[in-house]
């Protein structure tokens, strides 16, 4: 907050009219000091040829439920490969993920070919794609961090399970393996909860999971999120970034302002107003103009 609130709120929508510091200021986050020369004098625009690539929806029949996170237990099998069978009973179907990586595609001139969805977003099919392609890519799925799950080690984005796992697809795309892609992204949208954590290791920092494997295979700046979120809040943040980083000529952090904005003074969920909606998500790397 940039001042004192006039009365306590006693509402989620009383929170609207506290004065928070995003309604003067833009934030980007950086991994390091050092990390901001790298990204403004080296690293130039994509020369990627396609401008977006969406990644979610994964087949799933485990209970509904509001957030993309879980903790369901054991899903690891033997082998230290995740347990196909069990992701796929255990986790949550996200059909409004779909919804909104249509949106966000339409943010970018283009339509459902540009997505991989349900059956075909398979970690086996993310690895054999030239990501390098595109200049965004979003991925709108659960999010997985270290502990969350016994066995599990390291931040994972969940995608389709196979009928059955193996080294190259067991349904979960980790740190370890996103740092092995190669991107020419401006910018890597993951819609799903706390994918800004660490990586799990003992007294790892934040940014040092996902988000640090998305910048070691190539993207510049990143959108991810710090604690777990609600969907439907999720995809207003994203495809309102998104639109107005190609209609309004503002960098990426202005437009994640500009969307955290819009969402605190939504009249249909005047809810919203609450910052466990409209705050999870911050923009890591370049949050400026970047050439396109």
């Amino acid at each position: 907050m940039t001042g004192k609130p006039k009365e306590a709120p006693n509402r989620f929508a009383n929170y609207r009219d506290i004065p928070w510091l995003v309604h003067k200021y833009a934030f980007s986050i950086l991994p390091s000091v050092s990390s901001l020369w790298a990204l403004r004098d080296l690293a130039k625009g994509s020369r990627a040829s396609k401008p977006f690539l969406g990644i979610g929806d994964p087949l799933l029949e485990g209970p509904p439920g509001a957030s993309r996170s879980v903790k369901p237990g054991n899903l690891f099998a033997s082998r230290g490969l995740a347990d196909a069978d069990a992701i796929r009973t255990l986790l949550a179907p996200l059909p409004e993920s779909a919804d909104e990586l249509l949106m966000l595609a339409q943010s970018m001139s283009v339509g459902r070919k540009s997505l991989m969805l349900r059956e075909a977003a398979t970690e086996r099919a993310v690895r054999a794609t030239d990501l390098s392609s595109y200049k965004v890519i979003a991925f709108a799925t659960h999010g997985l961090i270290a502990g969350d799950l016994q066995g599990l080690s390291e931040p994972a984005l969940v995608l389709t399970p196979p009928k059955s796992g193996s080294a190259e697809d067991d349904g979960l795309l980790t740190a370890g393996e996103v740092a092995q892609l190669k991107l020419d992204a401006n910018l890597v949208i993951l819609s799903a909860c706390n994918t800004a954590a660490a990586d799990g290791t003992p007294g790892a920092e934040g940014l040092s999971g996902l988000a640090k494997a998305f910048f070691y295979a190539g993207a510049r700046s990143l959108l991810v999120s710090h604690w777990p979120v609600v969907s439907d809040a999720a995809v207003k943040i994203t495809t309102q970034m998104l639109k107005r980083t190609q209609t309004s000529g503002v960098g990426r952090a202005e437009a994640h302002r500009l969307a955290m904005l819009a969402v605190i003074n939504d009249k249909e969920y005047p809810i919203y107003a609450h910052p466990l909606f409209w705050s999870p998500f911050v923009v890591v790397g370049e949050g400026g103009l970047i050439q396109k």
